[in-house]
């Protein structure tokens, strides 16, 4: 029997959504790209928090050249469309969840799944890992939001020779330029990330949504839009009951019991 291409669990509010295709350093392929849209679909109706990484000893290596060498050779090929049908659903879905994303990167995570990690709202990374923008080396141009992703966390000099050169860069370096939160030892990397999404889940679910909202827009926004957006969904948070609880357990000195109202 074939494995599934993706394995879903939630427990405690936390989805823990796992690529699973270990054999390709899980590679995507149109059915794993399906299931993932399916298993945030799922999250965004179950979970408080979502942690994504991969089977093995890879996060995910990118497109699947060879289960789509087919498809790709056709004299009417059409790599866009690829795209639009399939890669681009998931990236709109990480990026519109409910709830915080964390991507726990243990291994290589390259050209569209390099995309897909640092979709993620917090990426941790093993040591051992690395990024690499690969399309250059085969003749392509970065996608799956690569180009919009990289300018705004690491600048656009670096982004632009990461997408020239199709060089590795380390999990080190990568902490180093801001494109990731944090490097872990291999042997630590998914216990620290499920304390960081076991952490989000207990979090107050209303300001955290508004707080990724936040964090997204601020790149392309101008000073008095940013601080009038901020006052805009602090009204909204303001009148929700997880401010009131918020407060209350401040005052009380107790662990807040946030419910998402």
């Amino acid at each position: 029997m074939t494995a599934e291409p993706l394995i879903y669990e939630c427990q405690d509010k936390v989805a823990v959504i796992t690529l699973n295709r270990p054999e390709a350093l899980n590679a995507l392929t149109v059915e794993l790209l399906d299931a993932l849209a399916s298993a945030l679909d799922r999250a965004g109706e179950e979970a408080r928090a979502v942690l994504l990484t991969g089977a093995g000893r890879g996060f995910c290596s990118g497109a699947d050249l060879a289960a789509q060498q087919q498809r790709m050779m056709q004299p009417d090929r059409d790599l866009g469309a690829l795209l639009d049908d399939h890669y681009h659903p998931v990236l709109r879905k990480l990026r519109n969840l409910p709830c915080p994303v964390v991507a726990a990167v243990n291994g290589a995570a390259a050209g569209a799944g390099m995309s897909v990690a640092l979709s993620a709202d917090i990426v941790l990374a093993a040591r051992s890992a690395y990024f690499l923008q690969a399309f250059v080396n085969i003749g392509l141009v970065p996608d799956a939001g690569s180009s919009y992703l990289l300018p705004r966390l690491v600048g656009q000099a670096r982004a632009t020779a990461m997408m020239m050169l199709g060089e590795k860069v380390p999990a080190e370096t990568a902490a180093q330029w801001g494109m990731i939160y944090k490097v872990v030892d291999d042997a630590a990397l998914m216990d620290e990330a499920h304390n960081v999404a076991t952490r989000l889940a207990g979090g107050a679910p209303m300001a955290l949504d508004r707080i990724r909202q936040l964090a997204q827009a601020a790149p392309d926004s101008g000073f008095e839009d940013q601080i009038a957006m901020e006052a805009n969904l602090q009204r909204e948070a303001g009148r929700t009951h997880d401010f009131l609880e918020g407060v209350t357990a401040f005052m009380q000195k107790r662990p807040a019991a946030f419910k998402g109202q």
